[in-house]
């Protein structure tokens, strides 16, 4: 557990970069510093590692005042990823993961084979980049290994600056994506720094939003997009309140979880006295072991005897994790108006509607008017 009483950073200058910041997050908790630039999110999380000293308030980490822990401890202890990522060029990818391990005395095999599991866990294929170096990977691979390295010597406590803010749009998403799920697992204590709303709102067990050093509000996402406690809050979070809260919501809240399907081999009229029955104008195609393989649809049925022979396969897919703001933009792009939902060896979950996300924004700005 992290607790922050009264932090004040006040600079040499007269600059007061921090403004009597008192917060708690708890164990296992993501919060999310927000704001504009200049509010002082950066300036909050550095002190919490003593890497900027606080001119007043105190730091507890787990109870202990951070200033009663020794400075190397305390920083070996806690895992901190950074925009620009910062690997050391002339380590390899392995090295650079086990950078704070060998700093804990680690014996060699147990730092590989640390970085080997972080690698997996990141879907990165060790044997591809455990021994390559920074300059061969692409920007979000660096940006992989710089979580890894963060989680090297499996710290309680993670410190993320920006960590996701300098890469292209597609790579940020599937980042998010997959800290989220490392999160479930291994529920540490973060405190992540963006000014992106939408990434806090994703991202967030609780929200920060900061302006000029101080704490606005400090809530859960959904009461700063429906409870906003003055027009600071509002005018930051925006008039489209209800599309944002769509990142609120997963695919499997209101995925349709037994939707109709179809195998590849079937006779096409099975599959419309199917759809008929169904009202429905598609099927969702699955092999013998359940993996979604394309979808037939009820314009099609004409062309054809078998389902394999009119059946369009299509490799958009989303997870039951996804939020609903990220799998209506794929379900645009997927040709048919709804989306498959699948488990990472591609068994289909369950199918979303475009009906199921048009009855989430109505329920969305229903909430939002009776605020």
């Amino acid at each position: 557990m992290i607790r922050l009483e009264r932090v004040t950073k006040i600079y040499s200058d007269g600059t007061e970069a921090v403004r009597e910041v008192s917060l708690e997050v708890e164990r296992g908790e993501l919060c999310v510093l927000l704001g504009p630039s200049g509010c002082g999110k950066t300036t909050t999380m550095k002190i919490i590692n003593r890497l900027i000293c606080a001119t007043s308030g105190k730091i507890y980490i787990d109870g202990m005042e951070n200033t009663s822990i020794n400075e190397n401890e305390l920083r070996r202890n806690i895992g901190y990823a950074i925009q620009d990522i910062g690997l050391f060029p002339h380590m390899t990818v392995g090295e650079n993961i086990g950078t704070v391990p060998a700093l804990k005395g680690w014996p060699k095999a147990r730092r590989r084979k640390r970085a080997k599991e972080l690698l997996e866990l990141l879907r990165m294929n060790p044997v591809d980049f455990i021994d390559k170096y920074p300059r061969e990977l692409s920007g979000g691979q660096r940006q992989r290994v710089g979580v890894a390295r963060a989680l090297g010597g499996d710290p309680p406590i993670l410190l993320m600056d920006e960590p996701f803010g300098a890469i292209d749009p597609i790579t940020r998403v599937d980042l998010q994506n997959e800290f989220l799920k490392i999160q479930q697992e291994l529920q540490k204590t973060i405190i992540f720094v963006t000014h992106d709303i939408y990434e806090a709102i994703k991202m967030g067990d609780k929200i920060a939003l900061m302006k000029e050093g101080r704490i606005v509000q400090y809530a859960p996402p959904a009461d700063l997009l429906y409870r906003p406690r003055d027009e600071f809050v509002a005018g930051f979070v925006g008039a489209d309140r209800g599309l944002k809260g769509l990142q609120l919501i997963r695919t499997k809240e209101v995925m349709w979880r037994s939707p109709p399907t179809t195998k590849p081999d079937e006779e096409v009229m099975a599959a419309r006295e199917r759809m008929e029955r169904e009202g429905i104008d598609w099927l969702a195609v699955v092999d013998d072991e359940g993996r979604f393989t394309g979808w037939v649809l009820s314009s099609h049925l004409e062309e054809g005897r078998k389902v394999k022979d009119i059946m369009s396969t299509s490799a958009i897919t989303a997870t039951r994790n996804a939020v609903l703001s990220e799998a209506l933009s794929l379900m645009l792009t997927s040709g048919p108006n709804v989306l498959a939902i699948v488990d990472r060896s591609n068994r289909l979950e369950g199918v979303l509607t475009l009906q199921a996300i048009q009855n989430a924004l109505r329920e969305a700005a229903q909430k939002e008017e009776s605020q």
